[in-house]
């Protein structure tokens, strides 16, 4: 299975146009013949990529069950094209869902991790929103969030932004913070922080139409577990388990962690098919 995954091409798409255009990379497998399960879709973290522990280890998965697999760089992250600068929710949401109507799956199963389960979340919503999903896309059979962090921006930034921060933003629409992951510092745009709130989910019913699983580590410095329940709470009218991972940060990529996320995605391809799955 590891010459499988090393041996995967990435393929680019142009999303945009004029000076918006920028390519996309992807890497999609194929499912194999005759299997109609859900293809996985896997969404990344802000500066993450593609690459990550938990993106390859999905895409493994589904090499041993047969199902098709979706992963893609957002503009300015990993092979993509584009200024990460230039990148707003709405913007990565944009290429997301055209990599999606590309590829063209007839269901799905959305995996999101932090900044990754926001844009699933709104991909739910635009599905719906752009006339249900026999015209504006496949049909959504489950989704896994990592560690989500809906409205991070105006939920979990903008509250504790210092007086120096603030003033960064105001005179150059930007300020950096250092990273727990990288030698590289955070950069948020005061176009990032207003585009989120033209995103908000959390601010009423979100209605996804399907079973949703979320892990959370509750030792998770980024995204406390308490936003989690929040979630949940905007979130009545599906199928939701959320589990808690005591010791867990929010990476969530230790080999128990990563098992966890295995799991639940089992757990949602077994509720949208009538073929069992191994356990």
């Amino acid at each position: 299975m590891s010459d499988q995954l090393s041996n995967a091409q990435p393929q680019f798409l142009t999303v945009g146009e004029g000076e918006a255009a920028r390519e996309i990379a992807m890497l999609v497998r194929p499912a194999e013949g005759g299997n109609r399960a859900p293809a996985l879709v896997w969404l990344s973290g802000y500066r993450s990529d593609m690459s990550g522990t938990k993106a390859v280890e999905l895409d493994g998965l589904a090499a041993e069950l047969g199902l098709a697999c979706i992963r893609l760089d957002y503009s300015g992250h990993g092979l993509s094209g584009g200024s990460f600068g230039d990148g707003t929710i709405s913007r990565w949401l944009e290429e997301a869902l055209a990599v999606i109507r590309h590829v063209a799956p007839e269901r799905v199963i959305l995996v999101g991790s932090s900044m990754g389960g926001w844009i699933a979340l709104r991909l739910a919503q635009e599905l719906v929103r752009q006339g249900g999903p026999k015209l504006a896309g496949p049909e959504l059979a489950g989704m896994v969030l990592i560690a989500p962090a809906p409205d991070f921006t105006s939920e979990l930034i903008e509250p504790n932004l210092k007086a120096k921060e603030r003033k960064s933003l105001a005179e150059r629409g930007y300020f950096e913070e250092r990273s727990q992951y990288s030698p590289e510092p955070n950069i948020y745009t005061r176009a990032l922080i207003e585009d989120g709130r033209e995103n908000r989910v959390l601010d009423g019913i979100i209605e996804t139409g399907c079973p949703v699983h979320i892990l959370q580590g509750m030792k998770d410095p980024d995204v406390p577990h308490a936003h989690a329940m929040k979630l949940v709470e905007h979130l009545p009218a599906d199928d939701v388990v959320l589990t808690f991972i005591r010791d867990g940060d929010h990476r969530l990529s230790r080999p128990g962690d990563i098992a966890l996320l295995l799991s639940a995605v089992k757990g949602i391809i077994r509720s949208s098919t009538n073929r069992q799955m191994p356990a």
